[in-house]
């Protein structure tokens, strides 16, 4: 999850490693679906690496879905879709922060779901901290987030 208009590039790339990262490892990536910010980054490096991408569509149609979503969900509920993001994610990864991705980190929280930030800034982290006693997990890297999630997150 993360802002469809990022004010750093250096979140787009870090989204499209994410994306190579999941897909490389045989895992289904689902995102907001637009050709938009982080979902259309993180849906290029999945799809460039071979894998499967849900785009969850907030309109009534396909327009301005991602050139790299394998399986459109058109959903016509707008940011409703938040929900059926988080609900149907087993792990939210945020990458960046906006309004709807400010959302979603806290719909996964409230929810139960592992919630784990990258790119993030540290009032934006102090801010979930406060919403929260379970420690936030934060990761600089991304081998160093996927390197958490298959010791403590995955379940063979």
């Amino acid at each position: 999850m993360g802002p469809g208009n990022p004010k750093d590039s250096e979140i787009l790339k870090h989204a499209e490693e994410i994306g190579m990262q999941i897909a490389s490892r045989k895992w289904v990536l689902l995102t907001g679906g637009r050709k938009a910010g982080v979902m259309d980054a993180a849906s290029k490096g999945a799809s460039e690496a071979g894998g499967e991408v849900i785009g969850i569509l907030p309109g009534d149609s396909h327009r301005g879905m991602s050139d790299f979503v394998s399986i459109p969900i058109v959903t016509g509920v707008g940011s409703a879709r938040n929900y059926i993001n988080i609900l149907s994610s087993d792990i939210v990864i945020v990458c960046g922060m906006g309004l709807g991705t400010s959302s979603e980190a806290a719909l996964a929280m409230k929810h139960g779901k592992p919630t784990l930030f990258t790119k993030v800034g540290k009032s934006q982290l102090d801010f979930f901290q406060s919403l929260t006693n379970k420690k936030i997990l934060f990761f600089d890297e991304s081998d160093a987030l996927f390197e958490f999630i298959e010791k403590n997150l995955i379940k063979d």
